[in-house]
C-alpha cells in the first residue's frame, strides 16, 4: 500500500506503515466464527490473517506528532519468520522519504506498549538502547506504564522491555491520566479494554475531527460491536467504550483511522438501529 495523507482543518496527516505481518485470525477475532470473519480477512495455510502497521504523522503548527512506531528496528530472523513480517524498507527510512527526521519528531504518542506499537521508540546504539526520536516527549497512560512494568504471565510476551524502558531512563516519558491534551487539537482519550491503560489519539482543526483508533478498533471488520479480539485483556469495557465512541463518531462525522487494516486505513462510519457500518473513504 503506497502512504496516504489526508488534511484535517489545517493539520496533514500522513500515514506511515511500518509493513504488514500475519497473526492468528482466531485471535483477532475472539468469539467470531471462522465462517465470518474469513470472508473479509483471508486466511493463510497457519490461520493467520494479514495485518497493517499504519503508523501516523501530524504535522502540526508547533511540531510534528507520531502516533505508535511499528515494529521497531531490530527485528531478529525468528520473530520476522514467525508472524511473517513484510517490507521492503525500515520505518526510520520510511520517515526519511517524507523528509521527516527523528530529531523533528516533538511528540510521541503511544496508543499503548505491546510491541507492534512502539517498537520503533528505540533504537540499539554503540550497545545501549536509546530513544530513536532523541528530541520527544514520549505521552504514555499511566496505568499502561504500570502495566507494561509489571507485567503478569498472561501479558509478559507482548511488552518487550527495550522499547520502552530506556525511555524512562532518558528522561523523556510523560505518564499522563485520562484524557490529555498533547498539543493544541491534538489529545489522547482513555480508551481501556485492549490493555487498562489503552489510549486512542482525537485531532481536531477547523470544525474537523479524527481519531487514530489503536488497538480499540484494530480493523474496519472490527467496527461490529461483538467483534473483539481474543488479546483483548477487559472486554467488556472495551464494548462499552467502542459503543460510545462510534456513537460520537457516527454523530459528528469523523474520520476513523486504522491502525491494523491493510486495506482501509480510513473511513467513516454510521448508526442505525444501534449498529455501526462503515462508510468508504476515497
Amino acid at each position: 500500500m503506497k502512504d496516504r495523507s489526508v488534511n484535517i482543518g489545517s493539520f496533514k496527516l500522513i500515514l506511515i506503515q511500518d509493513g504488514t505481518f500475519w497473526l492468528d485470525g482466531g485471535a483477532m477475532f475472539g468469539v467470531v466464527p471462522k465462517v465470518l470473519w474469513n470472508k473479509l480477512n483471508p486466511a493463510d495455510a497457519e490461520n493467520r490473517i494479514k495485518l497493517a502497521l499504519n503508523c501516523l504523522v501530524v504535522k502540526h503548527p508547533q511540531g510534528i506528532v507520531l502516533i505508535d512506531t511499528g515494529l521497531g528496528e531490530n527485528l531478529k530472523d525468528r520473530f520476522i519468520e514467525m508472524y511473517n513480517v513484510e517490507r521492503d524498507r525500515t520505518f526510520l527510512r520510511t520517515l526519511a522519504e517524507k523528509d521527516i527526521m527523528p530529531e523533528q519528531v516533538r511528540y510521541v504518542v503511544n496508543t499503548h506498549l505491546h510491541f507492534d506499537h512502539c517498537g520503533g521508540n528505540t533504537l540499539m546504539c554503540n550497545g545501549q538502547w536509546r530513544p530513536a526520536f532523541p528530541n520527544a516527549r514520549y505521552i504514555i497512560q499511566k496505568d499502561e506504564w504500570e502495566d507494561a512494568i509489571h507485567p503478569n504471565e498472561r501479558t509478559q510476551a507482548s511488552y518487550l522491555r527495550n522499547t520502552f524502558v530506556p525511555l524512562e531512563q532518558a528522561g523523556c516519558i510523560e505518564c499522563v491520566s485520562d484524557e490529555h491534551e498533547v498539543i493544541p487539537g491534538i489529545r489522547v482519550l482513555k480508551t481501556n479494554g485492549h490493555t487498562r491503560g489503552h489510549q486512542s489519539v482525537l485531532i481536531e482543526s477547523e470544525e474537523q475531527k479524527a481519531v487514530y483508533l489503536g488497538d480499540l478498533i484494530p480493523t474496519t471488520s472490527h467496527v461490529k460491536i461483538p467483534y473483539t479480539m481474543g488479546y483483548d485483556l477487559y472486554p467488556m469495557d472495551l464494548v462499552e467504550t467502542k459503543k460510545k465512541l462510534l456513537h460520537k463518531a457516527a454523530t459528528e462525522d469523523w474520520l476513523l483511522i486504522f491502525e491494523h487494516d491493510p486495506l482501509r486505513p480510513f473511513a467513516r462510519v454510521e448508526e442505525k438501529n444501534d449498529r455501526f457500518t462503515i462508510k468508504p473513504y476515497p
